[in-house]
């Protein structure tokens, strides 16, 4: 089982989860309010310092240049896009994923999907057709995008898209050390993604990673009963 852990907000930060066993180390470079989220120059600072099996860098933008921009200067493995659905057309995403992997570059293609109700599953069925990777999430109004709501969504959906689709499937959306093994027994998911509970979270509502709950979170995610 694959384990993917967001948000790392610095050097030392990702060589310790990396130590700990996480696979995948995710960033958000950004400047918009996003939980975690880190300058481009950062977020190739850290890219260029350590290697996880896929780097992978967050975009919720709707521009495609925008996009490519941010992509192009932090030269992530995965580009992870998590922005509401709908506002980039299946033209747009076609079009992204031409120029990250054209004659030059070869950047992977992540797609979130919210898993609102058995829609989700037609939705990701769609998206599998495009992208490298889904990755199943969790929306709330409180941060823009797909995700970070840290609240779990129905494992039943998710397990159906599972069984739908033939790329590998990240399951996210309030996973914790407590519940890990429970939704990779039910969803079955190639990577599981942590972000909301295994931070540890300050008054002014800035977090780093714990690295105790980290783990916990890879040791129960890599070692199911």
């Amino acid at each position: 089982m694959k384990v993917q852990i967001y948000t790392i907000q610095s050097i030392e930060e990702a060589e310790s989860l990396l130590n700990l066993g996480v696979d995948n180390i995710g960033l958000t470079p950004a400047s918009i309010g996003l939980p975690g989220e880190i300058t481009v120059e950062l977020a190739k600072s850290i890219f260029t310092s350590v290697k996880s099996s896929n780097n992978i860098a967050l975009s919720v933008s709707n521009n495609v240049n925008e996009i490519l921009d941010m992509t192009f200067e932090v030269e992530p493995d995965v580009l992870h896009l998590c922005g509401e659905e709908g506002l980039l057309s299946d033209k747009d995403l076609f079009s992204l994923k031409s120029k990250i992997q054209s004659d030059n570059n070869y950047i992977k293609l992540m797609q979130a999907v919210s898993v609102d109700n058995w829609d989700s599953v037609d939705l990701a069925k769609k998206y599998s057709k495009i992208a490298d990777y889904l990755i199943l999430d969790t929306s709330t109004t409180e941060v823009e995008g797909i995700g970070a709501s840290g609240d779990t969504h129905d494992w039943n959906i998710s397990r159906a898209i599972v069984d739908n689709v033939s790329i590998p499937v990240v399951l996210a959306g309030g996973l914790s050390p407590e519940n890990v093994q429970q939704a990779i027994a039910k969803v079955n998911p190639w990577a599981v993604d942590s972000l909301t509970h295994t931070n540890k979270f300050f008054e002014d509502g800035s977090f780093i990673k714990d690295l105790k709950k980290v783990e916990n979170f890879v040791n129960n995610s890599k070692n199911q009963i």
